[in-house]
Formats: C-alpha cells, structure tokens, sequence
C-alpha cells in the first residue's frame, strides 16, 4: 500500500442496538434461524418473518463464561492440547419501551392479561374472575375480528383484547402462535376456560370498528384465530416474580451501522434469567424530577446444534465489512 493511501473504514461506528425475537417452538425446540447470507442485510425496519422488532434497546451487555482447559502430560506436565469445557452464554440489556412482549422477556415466566373483571367475581392479584368472552366468528382475520353487529357494541376503539380458544382442560403448551404457559394440571389453573386468554400473546387493540369487527393496530403474533375462538377485554398487564414456566425465544442484536459495517448477533435459543445481580427496572433520568422507566432484561443462551457440523453452539457472532473496507 502506498504511503497516503486512504483506507475504507474498519471499524464499526454504531450508536445504538435493536433488539428483534422470534418464539421457539416448543414442542420441538426449533429455533427460528437467521442466515447472514441471505437475511443479514435487511432494513432494520422491516425485518425478516418472523422476526419481530422490539426496536432500540440500552446497555447491551454480552457474557461469556465458557471455559477452555488443557491436557498435560509429561514429566514437566506440558500443555499438548486444548479442549472447550462448559459452555456458558448470558446477555443482558434495557428494553426502553414497555408492551406486552417486552415485559414477557423481562419477566421470564408467564406473563398475564388482566381481563376486564365481572364486577360481582372474586379478586385476585393477576386479575380475578373476568368478564364472558365474545365469540370469533368466521371471515376473521390477525387484524380482523369478525364478533358480529350488537356483540360489537361490547368493544370500544382504543381497547386492549385478547383472542385466543377456550381452555379445553388440556396439559402442556397453551397459546396459538406463541407458547405462552405450562399446564401440568387442569387443577392448578382452576380448570378455567379463560385460562388461554390470560396468558396468550394474541392481543390487540382496536383502531376501529365496523358494524360488525374489531379492527386491529397490529397483528395478533398468532396469526388468525382459530375457529371457536373467544374475545376478551384486557384490562392492563402483569407479570409476577416466580413461577415454573421459563420462556424461549430466538433472538437478534444489530448494530446499526452509522459508518463502517453491520455487526450481528444472534442467539438462537435464549431463556429470560432472573440473576439477581441487578435491579428489574432502572430510572432513567430525563430532567428532575422527571424519569423514565426501563426494563432490564436478563437472558441465558441456551445450546443449538449447527447443521453444517454438528458443533454445539450458543450464539454466532457476523460481521458485514463496509463496501471497498480491507479484509483485514
């Protein structure tokens, strides 16, 4: 290279993180799969499906705590060779807008609807008894919720629902699309027909209505809803310290590339961890006395299987160099 030769820049100059996650599916443990050949220059506005964007994020932290030892022998007891012990991955960061998936991920476990309450049921702290849900009817859609003309007069624009089937006494997995809760026993969820409705990940709100719909501001994360579904108001949303049930989500970090190039990172399989290293929220001041509320997330990469190898892995790192930049 000749003295005064200009360099295209290598050094990746970013000033902020987006965060996108996809469900894995629980029943086989798939994760959704991002190629960086074929996905890993997408407008970061609209990402690939069935990524969804859970958009700027602060205090991106990456963890590795996977461990490498050596095997001696000898007199001198020589290093000959290395192998890769424990595997251990954790991230963890602030969601800076609060929703219904953002507070999902955060919490770890499962993560309820409060439903608009029967004035006359009982209370309890993550919503008691719930007013009877309206009936889906057939032509709805993921932004269409067909109920028909009078049960539509139950429903106000700016309302929160939730669209999901009866409780059917089921065990396992419950929620379309999204495996929203664990249920070993009928029992222990009160054998509740609005069980499925507490948990799903099938909300919405209304933006308007027709003589006869709901019509939604986004779609339900569960696509269209199954034939015999029910509607429900929501009231608010909570989640709760504890509980068995422990999500899984594959998940994508992208530095924005304001100069140089796009760096990703995605972990296929991470389960939200509550370490108790660090405060849930965070205030984030704006100007006295007036703050804002994150969300801190804490997550635990858990292991994947690469095809091309067969190499347990728990997240791939990948770089897109800007155009013209150096290989090294």
């Amino acid at each position: 290279m000749s003295v005064g030769t200009v360099r295209p820049a290598m050094v990746p100059v970013t000033r902020r993180m987006r965060a996108y996650f996809a469900p894995v599916d629980r029943a086989t443990e798939q994760p959704v799969i991002f190629d960086p050949g074929k996905s890993g220059v997408f407008n970061l506005a609209t990402p690939p499906s069935p990524w969804l964007d859970l958009r700027w994020i602060d205090n991106f932290q990456r963890a590795s705590g996977t461990s490498t030892d050596a095997v001696h022998v000898g007199t001198r007891g020589a290093a000959t060779t290395q192998f890769r012990g424990t595997l251990d991955a954790r991230i963890q960061f602030d969601f800076r807008e609060w929703g219904k998936l953002q507070m999902a991920l955060a919490c770890g476990s499962e993560h309820m609807n409060v439903l608009a309450p029967d004035p006359s049921g009982s209370a309890r702290p993550s919503g008691g008894t719930a007013l009877a849900p309206v009936a889906t009817l057939p032509g709805s859609t993921a932004t269409e919720i067909v109920v028909g003309a009078g049960a539509v007069d139950g429903f106000s624009i700016g309302d929160l629902v939730a669209v999901d089937a009866d409780y059917q006494q089921q065990i396992g997995y419950v929620g379309t699309g999204i495996s929203a809760a664990y249920v070993r026993d009928s029992a222990a969820v009160n054998h509740d027909p609005d069980y499925v409705r507490r948990v799903t990940f099938n909300v919405g709100r209304v933006a308007e209505k027709t003589a006869t719909s709901l019509l939604l501001a986004q779609p339900l994360l569960g696509g269209t809803p199954d034939s015999g579904a029910g509607v429900q108001r929501v009231a608010a949303f909570v989640d709760r310290e504890g509980g068995s049930f422990f999500q899984e989500w594959s998940a994508l970090f992208v530095a924005e590339e304001d100069s140089g190039g796009r760096i990703c990172f995605y972990y296929p399989r991470l389960s939200p961890q509550q370490n108790g290293q660090f405060s849930p929220e965070e205030q984030v001041e704006i100007a006295k006395p007036v703050s804002a509320m994150a969300l801190r997330a804490s997550f635990l990469a858990l292991a994947n299987t690469d095809a091309n190898d067969g190499a347990t892995v728990v997240c791939y790192r990948s770089y897109f160099p800007a155009g013209m930049a150096p290989v090294y």
